[in-house]
């Protein structure tokens, strides 16, 4: 029996090609101006020391070969000037450097390319594997990585990255800092609960969230088995939070105390575990702090950029358009939508064979991850939080579809939608954004949670109204206007704040109103 074949003729699948490799890694004019004879490629592995690379012309025919280079001025200088001497002696008469991209240690080569006026391109690791792999399989060498860098730059996949500012970069490294301090905590917390249980099991069980709790980790510190808790009683309880300045509802005492009359005998190393509990928990107080701190820096970045508009979302936050604009980067780079999406690699594998042509149901594997996992975050936090698209994840369910589908489909809106955000310079009506809450006021909340200085909140206030459209700036005087006169009538240190705040925000939202244009819901019923 013949199998059943599929036939998809949907634009998403299809690929035109005017020229094979990537447009920003095409040479072929380049070469055809000068002849191939006359132009150079330069093949970079980089390591983390010492780099190795050698020149070629066009054809292959190797000018300079494999030569180690120090990392250090002085070689650096010695290599430079053998290329220029390379360069006279064969009448190169254009150039192109490709550099392996390899973690951070690529970097200080391509620094040196491109300051002595080179074009430098990035090879991903992965291509120069596949065109090494295809001639040298089972032998890996500095000399055939080499040769697998110098096929794919004149295949077109040597890639030049596209121009950061230093807004960008400066979010970037702080979002990607918070993130890894956060992925530490969370570790630090497992093992935290992990060795509790081991000197008082069952104590984690009294709270609904130890960390939570300001007395919890106070106790272990304290009292080093279930017994001495119990002894202690109510009093001696009491006196602990006394002492460490924390209120806590006697009920909670009393649950301490009842846990501790009957509870099981501890680890025979109990008195070790409890040591380690304390020092992890310092541990964890300390990145929690430098969490916090991170943040702070990270809103003073994200107020320069148009991706603070994303807050007028409901379920975005401060940290999460942050996120996103430290990975998507500015959004000049992007001609549409799509491209963020494709960048990310949210969309289907692709099989196609003779009369066979099908999408795999499972997501490409190349793309940014990073930016793919804030995509996702987005989606998650979006199908929770706002209404628009929890209504759409309610009907996509019932149309039975999967659960990561679903996440992903969201996450797509939600690139359509923010680029239109982001890089349009008029007001924006989505059904997303209805009933959203202003995006100045997200700022002072945030800002009044972080307890950041009031001249600091100013600043960052007038930098975030400098971004927003026109028409957003008018819905945001409405707003602030209205929590200015309440202010007024209020006492308190947040109102007086306010009071200090709002008068020099409201100047930067002057002007006449704009007309809001209405968002086109293609694609809602898909």
């Amino acid at each position: 029996m013949r199998a059943t074949t599929r036939r998809r003729h949907s634009s998403r699948l299809r690929r035109n090609r005017g020229h094979i490799g990537k447009p920003r890694g095409i040479l072929s004019p380049r070469v055809q101006a000068v002849g191939p004879e006359h132009f150079g490629i330069v093949a970079v592995d980089c390591a983390k020391a010492r780099s190795k690379w050698m020149l070629s012309d066009y054809y292959g025919r190797i000018l300079v070969p494999p030569t180690i280079v120090e990392h250090h001025r002085a070689a650096f200088d010695e290599t430079l000037v053998m290329l220029r001497q390379a360069i006279a002696d064969h009448e190169i008469k254009d150039l192109v450097v490709a550099v392996e991209r390899t973690g951070r240690y690529h970097l200080p080569v391509l620094r040196v390319f491109t300051g002595a006026g080179y074009d430098s391109r990035v090879v991903h690791p992965s291509i120069s594997c596949y065109f090494r792999e295809a001639d040298s399989y089972d032998n890996k060498t500095d000399d055939t990585d080499l040769e697998g860098i110098f096929r794919a730059a004149i295949s077109g996949f040597g890639l030049q990255d596209q121009p950061w500012n230093a807004t960008y970069s400066a979010l970037q490294f702080w979002s990607r800092r918070r993130r890894d301090l956060v992925g530490k905590t969370t570790l630090l917390r497992c093992q935290i609960l992990e060795y509790l249980e081991a000197c008082l099991p069952g104590y984690s069980r009294c709270f609904d969230d130890i960390f939570k709790s300001k007395i919890a980790l106070l106790v272990p510190r304290r009292f080093a088995t279930p017994q001495a808790i119990a002894e202690a009683g109510l009093a001696g309880l009491t006196q602990l939070a006394q002492l460490g300045r924390v209120q806590v509802h006697r009920r909670t005492l009393l649950r301490i105390l009842g846990w501790a009359q009957n509870a099981p005998v501890p680890d025979g190393s109990a008195p070790l575990y409890r040591e380690l509990v304390c020092s992890l928990n310092d541990d964890r107080i300390t990145k929690e702090k430098q969490i916090v701190s991170s943040e702070r820096e990270l809103v003073s970045h994200l107020v320069q950029t148009p991706y603070i508009r994303l807050l007028a979302l409901p379920g975005i936050n401060v940290v999460l358009a942050g996120e996103f604009a430290a990975e998507a980067g500015p959004i000049v780079h992007y001609a549409t939508a799509r491209v963020i999406t494709g960048r990310a690699g949210l969309y289907p594998r692709r099989y196609q064979s003779d009369e066979v042509d099908h999408a795999s149901g499972t997501l490409a594997r190349r793309g940014n991850r990073r930016l793919r996992s804030v995509l996702m975050m987005a989606a998650d936090t979006l199908l929770r939080c706002n209404e628009h698209f929890g209504v759409l994840g309610a009907k996509w369910a019932d149309q039975g579809k999967d659960p990561h589908d679903i996440h992903v489909r969201a996450a797509g809106r939600f690139a359509r939608i923010a680029f239109q955000m982001v890089s349009g310079t008029n007001g924006f009506e989505h059904p997303a954004c209805q009933r959203a809450p202003a995006v100045l006021s997200k700022l002072i909340e945030f800002h009044n949670v972080h307890d950041i200085e009031s001249n600091i909140t100013r600043t960052n206030l007038q930098c975030a109204a400098t971004q927003l459209p026109r028409a957003e700036q008018a819905r945001e005087r409405v707003l602030l206007g209205a929590e200015l006169d309440a202010a007024r009538g209020s006492r308190g240190r947040g109102p007086k704040q306010l009071r200090e705040i709002l008068p020099a925000v409201l100047e930067h939202l002057g002007g006449p109103i704009a007309k809001l244009i209405q968002s086109i819901t293609s694609g809602e019923s898909s």
